[in-house]
């Protein structure tokens, strides 16, 4: 889990990067102008910026060029547009955004960009494990830096595989409920409602698995949820 401060202007865009961001179990921080983007990053350091460059009081270039300046650039920033030109995304590269991301944004483009910046805001030598040590002459080596990656990773994969939740059974009555005497929309609705739910429920709230089981692409799948007011969020796993 990452603080990540969303910084735009437009309600919209802010809602949808909060709400996908948000089930991906980020705590997100939200900005609508580079006033109150200063302010929170003064207030704490977030772990990545998603930051838009058009904006009515300060351009995003300009606070990045702050932030460089009075030596605030400690996170990652992943830079944001849809009417910038390449020299424009050069040129925020160069003061140093880590990234640049060209409205409409996709999905997979913005989870990808956001793990890397994550990734690389994270990255710290990691000792090696005790047991593997070299400690005195005549002990084993150290494996190579590959291996004793692959093995640090090894235990997290392992947590998460047999870990995994287990899929919750439908409640009997769930389908009981539904009224044939509703006109045909609204009983889809009704159906519909009750399928994600249980969906939602079955894969302790992950849109991810959600979205690979129910055949829909994610941003499809937001809008499904909440045209039928199905509140994503309630199902996510507890203590995440």
């Amino acid at each position: 889990m990452a603080n990540i401060l969303v910084v735009d202007d437009e309600m919209g865009i802010r809602e949808l990067l909060s709400e996908i961001l948000g089930d991906e179990g980020h705590v997100v921080q939200l900005a609508e102008n580079a006033q109150q983007a200063r302010s929170a990053r003064l207030e704490g350091r977030p772990d990545l910026v998603l930051l838009d460059i058009w904006m009515p009081d300060t351009d995003g270039v300009t606070l990045l060029k702050e932030w460089q300046r009075d030596g605030l650039l400690t996170m990652p920033v992943i830079m944001m547009s849809g009417h910038a030109t390449i020299d424009t995304a050069v040129e925020a590269t160069r003061i140093g955004a880590l990234n640049f991301l060209e409205k409409p944004i996709a999905l997979q483009k913005l989870l990808k960009a956001v793990q890397q910046g994550l990734s690389r805001n994270t990255e710290a030598p990691r000792p090696a494990p005790p047991s593997l040590r070299v400690i005195g002459t005549g002990e084993a080596p150290s494996p190579a830096p590959a291996a004793a990656a692959f093995n640090a990773a090894a235990p997290v994969y392992e947590a998460r595989h047999f870990n995994a939740p287990q899929p919750a059974p439908a409640p009997a009555n769930q389908f009981a409920s539904l009224s044939f005497d509703l006109p045909l929309r609204e009983a889809r609705d009704a159906f519909e409602r009750i399928y994600f739910e249980y969906h939602l429920n079955r894969e302790s709230g992950s849109m991810t698995r959600v979205a690979e089981r129910t055949g829909l692409e994610r941003t499809h799948l937001y809008r499904k949820l909440k045209q039928l007011g199905v509140e994503s969020m309630k199902y996510a796993k507890r203590g995440e």
